[in-house]
């Protein structure tokens, strides 16, 4: 099976237009932020950012299968010294378009240097909402398991009673658990926090993903040669991370200058991009 690769130059809103209906197995994208990136993107208003964002979400709701995930990483910002509600204006907007919001993660960055202002502190962390199609999703847990720790030595050292049946939850959640069964495991899944340092080495984009955050997004909710699209493409890193993981992939850019970066970065990796997975591993 052959692996692809496809680069648009222009306005994702068009873009988009050229993809078919239910082509792509995961979105993750980062847009601009409400009156960020002027040089670049025009610096979208924040009270004009939810009318221009919801033709390009309606695109993206139609070129997405019906068990994939959008992942959207997005930021509020400060307005006359309160938090602006674009973002949560979009997630209703979004949901009236017919997108089902089913999780929120956070990116905590773990090497972000300090900062005060008269009225905050600064933000360590940003939102990655994840929406659906339908509530039946393509979803690998397995994949982004991680090792148990020293989380097995302290918690599971002493066990009640209650530790060791499925007991239901004190404050009426409806959550259960049985710690026992963790005894003979080595690793555990993870929370929705996500603790991953910012990208510091220069890639010619003032906001350039850090590898590792795609990454675990298309670990996952996607399998091998499965279609991961990034309608933002700017340095290109999803494009990158997803074809390293033998995932095919989509980038969408409406800067000229991204878009070459890009291209040249993918160059020598379509050396293998069009052979099969077994001539692939062969050479591996």
């Amino acid at each position: 099976m052959n692996l692809n690769v496809d680069l648009y130059l222009g306005d994702s809103k068009e873009k988009l237009r050229l993809l078919p209906d239910n082509s792509v197995d995961l979105i993750v994208t980062s847009p601009p932020y409400a009156d960020q990136r002027k040089k670049t993107y025009g610096g979208i208003p924040y009270d004009k950012y939810v009318e221009w964002f919801l033709p390009i979400t309606k695109e993206l709701l139609r070129v997405l299968d019906p068990r994939g995930t959008f992942i959207l990483n997005i930021k509020e910002k400060v307005v006359n010294g309160e938090r602006c509600t674009y973002v949560l204006e979009l997630i209703l907007e979004m949901r009236k378009q017919g997108w089902l919001w089913t999780e929120e993660f956070i990116w905590h960055k773990k090497n972000c240097y300090p900062g005060k202002w008269p009225n905050r502190f600064r933000d360590a962390w940003e939102r990655l909402l994840q929406f659906n199609k339908s509530r039946q999703f393509n979803m690998y847990q397995e994949a982004v398991m991680v090792p148990m720790g020293k989380w097995a030595d302290t918690r599971l050292r002493n066990l009640s009673e209650n530790d060791k049946i499925r007991d239901n939850s004190r404050v009426g959640s409806g959550f259960g658990k049985n710690i026992s069964n963790w005894l003979t495991r080595d690793k555990a899944y993870p929370t929705n926090v996500l603790h991953i340092a910012t990208e510091c080495n220069n890639k010619k984009h003032s906001a350039a993903f850090p590898e590792g955050l795609p990454k675990w997004f298309i670990k996952l909710f996607t399998k091998e040669y499965d279609t991961v699209l990034d309608p933002f493409m700017g340095s290109g890193t999803t494009l990158l991370v997803a074809n390293r993981m033998r995932r095919n992939a989509i980038g969408i850019d409406i800067v000229p200058e991204y878009y070459e970066m890009v291209e040249k970065k993918l160059f020598p990796v379509k050396q293998y991009l069009f052979e099969t997975k077994e001539d692939y591993d062969a050479k591996s």
